[in-house]
């Protein structure tokens, strides 16, 4: 469908209006005065978007304007964060470090949790999300709920079910929480089930399906006046998932996700708060393609991986200034096999370790300042030093491409970064700028013959990689009053030694599907530069207008196109309120994306609009406030496919959906 030149004009705007004041507030707010704190205080935040109550993770996170996802089906959205892939960013529960054990990323840390036991996403940018380790994307901290302690008992909960004609998809979301004045609870249940969904030619997207079941549950014990211990846990399971972009499906993924955790507060002195936390993590990812008898050779891969942390912080404030210390530390084993079979699946025809069962141990001191000048103008400034170390226990297989590679690798991966802010009167200013550097992924170090289904090359590792070192500026400036808001935000990263894969002149392909042999090698540089526009404008007291626009341009050391980079991207909302009716429409698209690169399996892709709208209303059952809604997505039924979509497939056509919440 055409995109009107006027829309795209329209839509010089933006959703997150008040970035910089808003990070602001967080750090003012983050060690308020003792006898406001209920010891283990977060901000609750509903995990949903004005269009539709019922989103899951990934579609809160996709409101954003500088996440996208890399979509390979309907489940588990690989996360982009500043367009740069899931390796170059560091994704937590809270502050956790949880690594999927999917050689093919289908199984982000974002799809084991679910949106009823999240109380918010804490999202920085660049250098400024190196707290919780390297990185040079940023960061993505999934904040787990965490109810306060009451001085008198009080339950809290809701229930929310619903249903998505499309792909006939059943949820059913609930949590409920105890508070008292020394024993606190939280938990959680989550239940999708959804069949294959239709495109915008009404045809059927075969292998879409999915089942995913979700739990977590909290407890917190008030030791004393001013300190608290806490242990929680997640369990998640996802059955019969189908990728329609890949070979392979998914029959079975299970997370174990635990921590315990003591915190002190104190009355007076430089310290406010101390935070201790041990966590352990096991995934097991099974891909397999016994739905799928096309394929001539069928084939296996398991995967597992096994995490211990400790994360350790300290809150610290004296006047004007405050500071945040967190130590960080992790072990982690990741072992993924490949198992091929002729057509009679009893015998085995070949085995080989993707991963060979590699260890990474990371240790991390990160520093984080803020320094109040005066009401107007705030310094953010800090950074972090890292060790990070590895070890492949099959070492036989990197020696076939890099004979003699040594088994183990030590590096050091330091971080710097700053930022000033200014705020005068309506105008809100700011810039700053990073350094730092990550190592490469267990995949990109020691991966093997790891088949991508998106260039149809199978992709070795190589552990004498080395660093890669980002160079990063950022700069924005906004202005806000009553009724409007105007946001521009802007960054630009250099990246030394950009790990990408290039054609190998040795060696032959695995998977009959292969075109050939790739291996992760090193760039001499790459350059990334993202920019967004986002505004809002209050028409009258019930009637508000949002939007946003973005662009980003990315290229390698030739000046060749990078993969994964949106085109020119735009969205448009408006929501109207009626007493206790609401109701929201928007529109959002791609312009044409025809900064591609061939070299790295990309083809152009169309322009499209899609056009939503949903409405809701609110009453009360009882004493028990209750809302119901329904939408429609991509009501035009739009047949497209985005620059993100593996192997060009369609995205889902109109899809009609209901949801009914009780809270209580």
């Amino acid at each position: 469908m055409k995109k009107p030149i006027t829309l795209v004009i329209l839509l010089f705007v933006s959703l997150f209006t008040t970035a910089q004041n808003t990070e602001k507030e967080k750090k003012k707010d983050s060690i308020v005065a003792l006898d406001e704190v209920q010891l283990i205080t977060i901000i609750k935040k509903k995990i949903e978007t004005d269009m539709k109550m019922a989103v899951t993770v990934d579609e809160f996170l996709a409101s954003s304007d500088n996440i996208s996802f890399i979509k390979r089906g309907a489940y588990a959205w690989e996360p982009l964060l500043n367009n740069m892939s899931s390796e170059r960013s560091t994704i937590t529960i809270d502050g956790m470090h949880v690594f999927g054990a999917c050689t093919d990323k289908m199984d982000p840390i974002t799809s084991y949790v679910e949106s009823n036991n999240l109380s918010k996403i804490d999202i920085k940018s660049g250098q400024e999300g190196s707290m919780h380790g390297a990185t040079v994307a940023g960061s993505i901290d999934l904040k787990r709920k965490s109810t306060p302690f009451n001085l008198s008992k009080k339950w809290n909960g809701a229930y929310q079910t619903g249903f998505e004609f499309n792909n006939k998809q059943f949820f059913n979301l609930a949590n409920a929480s105890y508070s008292g004045s020394k024993f606190v609870a939280d938990g959680s249940l989550a239940y999708r089930k959804a069949e294959n969904y239709s495109d915008g030619n009404t045809e059927e997207v075969k292998h879409s399906q999915f089942t995913k079941f979700n739990a977590s549950l909290g407890l917190a014990y008030k030791t004393s006046e001013l300190s608290s211990v806490k242990v929680e846990a997640i369990y998640d399971e996802a059955k019969d998932v189908g990728y329609p972009a890949l070979p392979m499906d998914l029959w079975l993924s299970r997370a174990l996700i635990t921590s315990a955790t003591y915190k002190q507060l104190f009355k007076e002195g430089l310290f406010r708060a101390l935070d201790t936390k041990i966590y352990f993590n096991a995934i097991e990812h099974y891909m397999d393609d016994t739905t799928r008898p096309e394929n001539l050779v069928h084939m296996d891969m398991p995967g597992w991986s096994t995490t211990y942390g400790l994360l350790s912080k300290a809150n610290l404030k004296s006047n004007d200034f405050s500071s945040e210390i967190q130590l960080n530390a992790y072990n982690n084993l990741s072992t993924a096999e490949m198992r091929m079979y002729p057509q009679d699946r009893s015998e085995r025809s070949m085995f080989a370790y993707s991963w060979p069962a590699v260890t990474t141990t990371f240790a991390g001191l990160s520093l984080n300042n803020s320094w109040e000048i005066s009401d107007k103008s705030q310094l953010n400034f800090g950074g972090a030093l890292g060790i990070n170390y590895n070890h492949s226990k099959y070492v036989e297989f990197n020696w076939i491409f890099h004979p003699g590679t040594p088994q183990e690798k030590t590096r050091i991966l330091p971080s710097l970064h700053a930022g000033y802010q200014l705020d005068i009167k309506n105008f809100n200013f700011s810039v700053g700028g990073g350094y730092g550097h990550r190592a490469p992924s267990v995949s990109e170090g020691y991966g093997y013959y790891i088949y991508n289904s998106f260039d149809r090359y199978d992709y070795i590792g190589n552990p004498d990689l080395k660093n890669e070192i980002s160079y990063e500026g950022n700069a924005s400036a906004g202005y806000k009053d009553d009724k409007f808001s105007l946001q521009a935000n802007v960054n630009y990263f250099y990246i030394e030694n950009y790990i990408i894969g290039r054609i190998l002149s040795l060696g032959s392909p695995m998977n009959y599907q292969s075109v050939g042999v790739k291996g992760y090698t090193s760039l001499e540089y790459s350059t990334l530069f993202n920019f967004s526009l986002n505004t809002s404008y209050t028409i009258l007291d019930n009637l508000h207008w949002k939007g946003v626009l973005t662009y980003a341009r990315g290229k390698d050391d030739n000046k060749n196109n990078l993969p994964f980079i949106r085109p020119l991207s735009y969205q448009s909302s408006i929501h109207y309120r009626y007493n206790r009716f609401n109701f929201q429409t928007s529109v959002n698209g791609d312009l044409e994306q025809i900064n591609y690169s061939p070299e790295y399996g990309e083809d152009q892709t169309p322009s499209y609009t899609i056009w939503n709208l949903s409405a809701d209303y609110t009453f009360k059952i009882k004493d028990y406030k209750t809302v119901v809604q329904v939408g429609a997505e991509n009501i035009l039924n739009e047949y497209y496919s985005t620059y993100a979509d593996w192997g060009n497939i369609p995205r889902m056509g109109r899809n009609i959906f209901t949801s009914l919440k009780f809270n209580f």
